[in-house]
């Protein structure tokens, strides 16, 4: 087993991802809005300005109603709103929705690693947009084959954050136990949540989020491994003073979504220190992995850190095309950066992601791209990671 500083490298070795079949253009969904406030027209006005600017062309959903006419739509409905899904409802769609889009992501990934699904020791499933028992982990390993041994880890109702903490409990568990192989599934149905709006607030919400699916496989690299992504050092932090403003509560159609405007400027004010603390002096790195919680967030980041438009690129491109696709995301734009890199014939190229949830939490890595394992690898990962 090859070691770094007494542990086990960790890389992702492989990676998945899946979309719903339904797309919706972004107009779509801002006239649906619009058209529930027919009553409200200063806030039909400010919706119709937030979709626009918000940086999403695209959105995919596993809801065929919203394809409906716009009289049709239950989740936002322009006159009764008796018939608006119940949490219920929305759950028992996540429950036939959810498992087929993480099999794909799954499946994705264990080609992309060339592992064989009994190789697999642990399994970190996330989603904070559903919920049932026996859940996403027991059918995962059921319809993958993985050993009914599995050591399950689910990593619950964390929001967006949850996609990266779960690529570092998977570091760790390499780090810390030789051998291990590591399956992370992300999933999230983030359209189910949908509800009629009634202030400003609930705009910002509903303007950008999608629905997804995205998985890698983490373990040890070896000799025939090529175009990975060695996983560094990182960490998770809470913001001072922001508890109140992103929130994610259970209520009785669907979950309910609180984002204050502020959360851009709250990671502009404090989010430069903490990638000081996690880069110990070393030079800023070239490749930057930010979840695209929205375009304010991407620009935040960008200003404070003085990045290039070339190193927002991937975030904002997953913005347009896909939407904010919760924890799912982060895998998205890391994997278009390998592709990149891939496809640039780059050898090995330094890079930090970071991924924001409730709390305000900040989940922070550095990682390399890594174009084939050698020893001149493994010494430089001892001096950079």
């Amino acid at each position: 087993m090859k070691q770094t500083n007494g542990m086990s490298d960790a890389a992702i070795l492989g990676m998945g991802t899946a979309l719903p079949k339904h797309s919706v253009a972004q107009s779509d969904i801002a006239e649906l809005i619009a058209s529930t406030l027919q009553n409200r027209s200063d806030l039909a006005r400010f919706a119709r300005r937030v979709f626009r600017s918000c940086g999403v062309e695209t959105r995919y959903t596993c809801e065929s109603n919203y394809l409906d006419p716009l009289e049709a739509c239950r989740y936002l409905p322009s006159h009764d709103e008796s018939a608006v899904p119940t949490t219920e409802e929305r759950m028992d769609k996540y429950k036939r929705e959810a498992l087929p889009l993480g099999l794909t992501a799954a499946e994705k990934a264990l080609k992309d690693a060339d592992m064989a699904p009994d190789r697999i020791t642990h399994l970190i499933t996330v989603s904070c947009t559903g919920q049932y028992q026996p859940g996403l982990d027991v059918m995962l390993i059921r319809h993958l084959g993985l050993s009914p041994r599995v050591n399950r880890l689910p990593l619950i109702f964390q929001g967006c954050a949850a996609g990266l903490k779960a690529i570092q409990m998977a570091r760790d568990v390499v780090q810390g136990a030789p051998g291990s192989q590591v399956l992370v599934v992300c999933v999230e149905l983030c359209t189910l949540h949908f509800q009629p709006v009634k202030e400003r607030e609930a705009l910002f919400a509903a303007s950008f989020f999608g629905d997804g699916a995205s998985s890698c496989v983490i373990g040890p690299p070896e000799s025939h491994h090529q175009h990975y992504l060695k996983l560094g050092s990182g960490y998770s932090v809470l913001l001072p003073d922001s508890t109140e403003d992103m929130t994610w509560e259970v209520g009785n159609t669907g979950f309910d979504l609180f984002l204050s405007p502020r959360i851009p400027k709250l990671l502009g004010a404090h989010l430069e220190e903490e990638l000081r603390v996690l880069l110990e002096g070393d030079k800023l790195p070239e490749l930057w992995a930010i979840h695209p919680g929205g375009r304010g967030i991407v620009d935040s980041v960008q200003e404070v850190m003085h990045l290039s438009d070339e190193q927002t690129q991937y975030s904002r491109e997953i913005l347009r095309t896909a939407g904010n696709l919760s924890s799912v995301t982060i895998m998205f734009v890391l994997n278009a950066m390998r592709q990149d890199m891939k496809a640039q014939n780059q050898t090995f190229t330094e890079g930090v992601a970071m991924a924001f949830g409730p709390g305000l939490t900040a989940e922070l890595m550095r990682f390399n791209y890594v174009k084939a394992y050698s020893s001149s690898v493994k010494e430089q990962d001892h001096v950079l990671l």
